[in-house]
């Protein structure tokens, strides 16, 4: 049997994963293909923000595919996908209830931890792309896991909106290499569904944090506050409430720069 894996190397330092993997696909490396590291020292998130964590306290990890055998419009599916095996991994790794880590369309995992009632964020994912609805379509999935982070040690000016999985376990110590385990036996199954036409809609759509909440959407040419209804499976995109026609309409992730929950509204106002 193929292994699911056709590369898997492991870094102590690189400036970017994304950019190792989008490299080794330049380079003709096949698909699934997965880099490691301890400290990214050029990290990035979405919209271009900095993606920080001190060596050793995250997951850092990018996913290489060449997913010719998906439709073009669906080659979100892949983070969708990767979203879904980080999530169960992770509430295993910290010992949590199933479905405790949520998603936070379009890119975040969250969970609420100690005294907060709100969620906050413990990984992000960063989808890049290149020649989509060519014969040599690429895909890059990056994923950033605040594990084994202690609260003390987070950035100041993230710390009231960030926190770790060593947090949500009580201050158990995580260990990376089982997560990381964990996480690919999940995105195997994940992926060789896909790979055959299933995707998971079910629960993608049920761990999202933000169906029937109102948020704030914010956007290169302005903010809007809308409710949330759901999101669809089709297209990616999240469905929320008109407020001008009272409708529902679908807002595709390329729109906005940020989804702001209830706490962060408030926050902002």
């Amino acid at each position: 049997m193929t292994p699911f894996l056709a590369r898997r190397e492991l870094f102590d330092s690189v400036g970017s994963t994304n950019d190792v993997v989008r490299a080794w696909l330049a380079d003709g490396v096949p698909e699934v293909c997965l880099a490691v590291a301890g400290e990214q020292t050029a990290g990035r998130g979405r919209a271009g923000r900095r993606w920080v964590a001190p060596p050793g306290a995250a997951l850092l990890l990018s996913l290489g595919f060449r997913p010719g055998w998906l439709a073009a419009d669906h080659a979100w599916r892949l983070a969708a996908v990767a979203s879904l095996a980080m999530a169960d991994a992770a509430e295993r790794a910290a010992d949590l209830p199933t479905g405790s880590i949520r998603l936070k369309w379009p890119n975040d995992l969250v969970i609420a931890t100690g005294a907060s009632t709100e969620p906050r964020k413990v990984a992000g994912v960063l989808g890049e792309t290149d020649g989509l609805g060519t014969a040599d379509p690429r895909v890059v999935v990056g994923l950033g896991v605040n594990g084994d982070w202690a609260a003390t040690d987070f950035p100041p000016e993230l710390a009231d909106s960030m926190t770790s999985l060593r947090e949500a376990a009580g201050g158990r110590r995580i260990d990376h290499e089982g997560l990381l385990d964990r996480f690919c036996d999940g995105l195997e199954a994940g992926i060789v569904a896909l790979r055959a036409g299933r995707f998971d809609e079910a629960g993608w759509a049920g761990r999202q944090s933000t169906t029937g909440r109102t948020i704030r959407l914010l956007r290169p040419g302005g903010d809007e506050t809308v409710l949330a209804l759901g999101v669809d499976a089709r297209s990616g995109a999240l469905v929320v409430e008109d407020p001008a026609g009272g409708g529902r309409r679908d807002v595709h992730a390329g729109e906005i720069t940020h989804v702001r929950l209830p706490d962060q509204i408030a926050e902002t106002v």
